[in-house]
């Protein structure tokens, strides 16, 4: 069975407030560059962020990702799935959720979360990080340790 394969669980249907207004990200720590000017950056709606809470609540781990787990739609995306998989996450405790689906999650998860990328993970409500976070962190082995403390491998057998 492929690493890909094994997160067939994937909500592709978004939760209808994400059809209505957010705010596209604003962060002091990112690089001018990647800023958006003050004239571009906005508010996130609290419709927005209600449904952005309620899709992080909706597993123990949350991949916001461009595609889908089966079929991502960008390097990064692949990778992160690949990371997980090889980290051997329960598919019954993972979800992901495709933000190239909606403009609103695409820009509102990256304010709600004050990181400017996609992808973005979330363990038990909490952001981790995005692709080369994730990559770094399962390069060092500290990815397997907080995936073990957090519960979401899938169970060892027991000989």
């Amino acid at each position: 069975m492929s690493a890909i394969k094994m997160f067939s669980r994937v909500a592709t249907t978004l939760p209808p407030a994400f059809r209505h207004t957010s705010r596209p990200f604003i962060h002091e720590g990112v690089p001018s560059s990647t800023r958006l000017t003050p004239l571009q950056a906005r508010l996130l709606s609290s419709e927005t962020k209600a449904a952005i809470e309620k899709a992080v609540s909706s597993a123990p781990v949350v991949l916001f990702m461009k595609g889908t787990p089966e079929t991502p739609q960008c390097g990064f995306s692949r990778a992160s799935i690949q990371i997980l998989g090889l980290q051997g996450v329960d598919p019954t405790k993972f979800t992901a959720f495709n933000v190239l689906e909606d403009e609103d999650l695409r820009q509102g998860i990256k304010e709600y979360s004050e990181w400017p990328t996609i992808p973005q993970l979330y363990v038990n409500k909490q952001f981790v990080g995005g692709c080369d976070i994730l990559m770094s962190m399962h390069q060092d082995g500290q990815l397997a340790t907080m995936l073990e403390d957090e519960k979401v491998l899938i169970p060892a057998e027991s000989s």
